[in-house]
This record gives structure tokens, C-alpha cells and sequence, in this order.
């Protein structure tokens, strides 16, 4: 189903060793609105989703790994050179004793990963909402990461992600609109 290039979608650039700015962007890796659970929430709603918007939940869903893969280089980049005193000073201190500079999926509160962040009602109306307001939440959070970065460098890549989440907000909301239309039409068997 996929062919994968072996480039990120958009180039990482980190100016320094910045493991607190790290801690922020675990946020966007194992967080309950990061790239993870879009992606799974995404790819396990097609299912339900009627035929005519099947493709774009794929197609996004598919994007949302890439931009994993960004996060995980970013994370990489921030702590890779990290002493285990600067991980302690940025609050990293659990994650390192628990798997040194490894990523893992958490939230930035060290709170791990769960499935209960994959929301699927089976209405597609409920459903799409629910990505709209989570490409919100991602668009939102990646803000407030810009204005705590002081990493030019960074901010490059993040504005990326802050303008695809909302590309995909749009997107959502025009399969709204789909759907919408498409159950008010009388139907002939």
C-alpha cells in the first residue's frame, strides 16, 4: 500500500542541543493530539467512513507518520549530544533513566501512550469532527512550540507542520460537507 522514500517529507534543521525544547516536541510524538494518534485514529476510521471521503482519511493518515518521522529526527537532533544532567535540568530526567536518549511514546508530562487517544464513534459526521478539532489542537500546540523555541532552524520545520495541520483541518471540513450533502440526497434502489 505505501512506497516509502527514504527523506523526511520537509528537511530538520537543529541549530543546538536543546533537550528541554525536546521535552516540548514529545508533545507532538506520543501526546493524546500528537502525529501517532492522528495517524492510527485516521487509518482505523476509514472503515466506517462512507466510500466518497475513504481516501482522504488514508492519504492523511498516511501524512501523519511522515510527520512522525520528522518529530522522531527532531527529538533525535535535540538530545543526541545531551549530557544526562542537561536531560535532568530539561525534566527528562524518568525518560532517560527508563531508556536513555531512546525514543519513546509519551506525552511531554512523561504520561505513556494509549489507545483511548484513538477517537471512532462509526458516525462519520461525529468522526470527522473529532479530526477536525484534533488537527486544531496539533495546529495550536505546534504554535505554542514555535514561541517557546528560540531555534530558527526548528521553527522552520514546526511552521511546516503547523500549516499542514491546517491543510488537513480543511480538508476534514470539506468531507463534511460530502457527507452532508451526500445524505440528503434521496436515494433510488
Amino acid at each position: 500500500m505505501w512506497l516509502y522514500e527514504k527523506k523526511l517529507q520537509y528537511p530538520v534543521k537543529v541549530s543546538t542541543c536543546n533537550p528541554t525544547l525536546a521535552k516540548f516536541l514529545v508533545e507532538q510524538y506520543g501526546g493524546a493530539d500528537g502525529e501517532l494518534a492522528a495517524a492510527l485514529r485516521y487509518l482505523n476510521q476509514r472503515y466506517t467512513i462512507p466510500d466518497k471521503v475513504i481516501g482522504l482519511l488514508t492519504d492523511i493518515g498516511t501524512e501523519e507518520f511522515a510527520h512522525l518521522e520528522m518529530i522522531a529526527a527532531m527529538i533525535y537532533k535535540l538530545t543526541k549530544d545531551a549530557t544526562p544532567e542537561q536531560m535532568k535540568q530539561a525534566g527528562l530526567d524518568a525518560h532517560y533513566a527508563n531508556h536513555d536518549s531512546a525514543l519513546f511514546y509519551h506525552n511531554a508530562a512523561g504520561v505513556p501512550w494509549t489507545a483511548s487517544y484513538i477517537a471512532a464513534k462509526g458516525d462519520p459526521i461525529a468522526d470527522l469532527y473529532e479530526d477536525i478539532a484534533a488537527e486544531e489542537k496539533a495546529r495550536a500546540t505546534y504554535q505554542w512550540i514555535i514561541n517557546m523555541s528560540d531555534d530558527p532552524d526548528l521553527n522552520d520545520s514546526l511552521r511546516f507542520l503547523r500549516e499542514r495541520e491546517i491543510i488537513h483541518s480543511q480538508r476534514f471540513r470539506e468531507a463534511v460537507e460530502i457527507i452532508k450533502d451526500d445524505q440528503g440526497k434521496k436515494k433510488i434502489f
